[in-house]
């Protein structure tokens, strides 16, 4: 007999507060949500446009104590991740305020989910890496105050980590730890290197594709009960409505954004659209190459990435991310052409003239040159002799590949792999 199939899905978003100044709002939402004192969870390169001290400023005037941690690891390591849970522990607070990118915001849901739970953190990472320990309630409350486009970590129900010792980076996910406000201000973002808004607009675009283009939430199996049902459903009616507009806000405005800090409009809107993805791929998941990117982040530090420190080489995830899509959406496309169609349609800004297989990697590559990503995971420190090294830490992240369209196995992934050493 065969297995009973899903049926139902669920949207789940942080509430979003967005515009414009809307920072200024924090302490009177912090005061909303019943918070006394917090811990300020800030990316410490923020004091050179004195964005820490404004916002300390502006929660303390809403009559809120603050606590600061600033120890932010670039990409978040298990040992970074427990310093902060260290410091969250010993901390007289009852709420969380993360002001930064993705990194720090996985930071401030890690600190937030232990200060609340205890335990250790690799009790609640993804199994089989692991304990897979699922948050028994509820976590004190987190606003998200990102600073640039990209995670959509502020959306989501993710934490990412690295974890050096197994050379790989996996996660973890519940629907705890997802922040209670999102509160994004487009000015925050002006200061952002033009690298790392090109790594981070690819992620969103990243995001957005996979979970438009995942396996539909009514072909995976129904789970046991309605807590067995994983945070990535799959793809459904309102969630690809997200992920479409994200995708669109790629094509038209991620260069735009790249090209200067003070169009405001592009780098508002690419905000928004990190946010927007955030809750596409939140509710459907992302896939295949999210798992690959796990592996080509953990396993060499050896690329430097413009607009980034240069005392620390790693593989920033946006483009660990965005080298081997070309390759999985030609390996996915007959699973569901009209859809990569369409999500090439709106990355290119046009009608896709002759639609095939190619449609959506090409597109994919002409965002990346225009923005200055790298070639492809060869110009990253990799070769032919690491790639089975690559599909081994890929096919670690099952979490996320059993949301592919179609089944992708250890050939598949090599395929993939040796296509991307270099997409041009």
């Amino acid at each position: 007999m065969s297995e009973p199939l899903e049926s139902i899905f669920t949207i789940e978003a942080a509430p979003l507060k967005f515009g414009a100044g809307a920072v200024e709002e924090l302490g009177w939402e912090l005061k909303r949500l019943g918070v006394s004192r917090v811990l300020l969870v800030a990316d410490p390169a923020l004091h050179a446009f004195k964005l820490v001290d404004r916002v300390i400023g502006i929660i303390q005037r809403s009559g809120i104590g603050v606590t600061r941690f600033e120890g932010i690891a670039v990409e978040p390591t298990l040992d970074s991740l427990e310093l902060a849970a260290e410091v969250a522990l010993s901390a007289e607070v009852d709420g969380f305020v993360a002001l930064g990118g993705g990194s720090t915001i996985d930071t401030a849901k890690v600190a937030n989910l232990i200060k609340r739970h205890g335990g250790a953190i690799m009790d609640y990472v993804n199994a089989p890496i692991g304990g897979g320990r699922k948050p028994p309630g509820p976590l004190f409350p987190l606003v998200a105050v990102p600073t640039t486009s990209g995670s959509g970590s502020e959306a989501t129900t993710v934490a990412i980590l690295d974890i050096p010792d197994l050379k790989l980076k996996t996660g973890i996910s519940h629907r705890h730890i997802r922040p209670s406000l999102a509160l994004v201000d487009p000015e925050l973002a002006r200061t952002t290197p033009a690298g790392v808004t090109a790594s981070a607009g690819l992620d969103v675009v990243c995001h957005a594709v996979e979970s438009y283009i995942s396996k539909p939430f009514d072909a995976r199996p129904r789970p046991a009960t309605p807590d067995d049902r994983p945070p990535y459903q799959g793809s459904n009616p309102v969630a690809d409505l997200w992920s479409l507009r994200a995708i669109e806000f790629g094509g038209r405005y991620l260069a735009r954004a790249v090209a200067s800090g003070d169009d405001l409009e592009a780098r508002g809107t690419m905000m928004l659209g990190a946010t927007m993805a955030g809750i596409g791929f939140g509710t459907a998941g992302v896939h295949i190459p999210h798992a690959c990117a796990y592996p080509i982040a953990g396993l060499k530090h050896v690329f430097h990435a413009e607009g980034y420190s240069r005392d620390h080489a790693f593989v920033p995830h946006g483009y660990s991310v965005i080298v081997t899509s070309p390759a999985a959406f030609r390996f996915t496309f007959d699973s569901a052409p009209e859809k990569h169609i369409r999500a090439a349609e709106l990355l290119a800004g046009r009608r896709v003239e002759d639609p095939g297989p190619d449609s959506l990697p090409q597109a994919l590559i002409a965002l990346m040159r225009q923005v200055g990503a790298p070639s492809g995971i060869a110009a990253l420190g990799y070769g032919e002799a690491d790639i089975p090294a690559l599909v081994e830490g890929a096919l670690k992240q099952r979490r996320l590949l059993v949301g592919a369209p179609k089944p992708v196995g250890p050939a598949d992934l090599e395929r993939i792999l040796r296509e991307s050493l270099a997409n041009w």
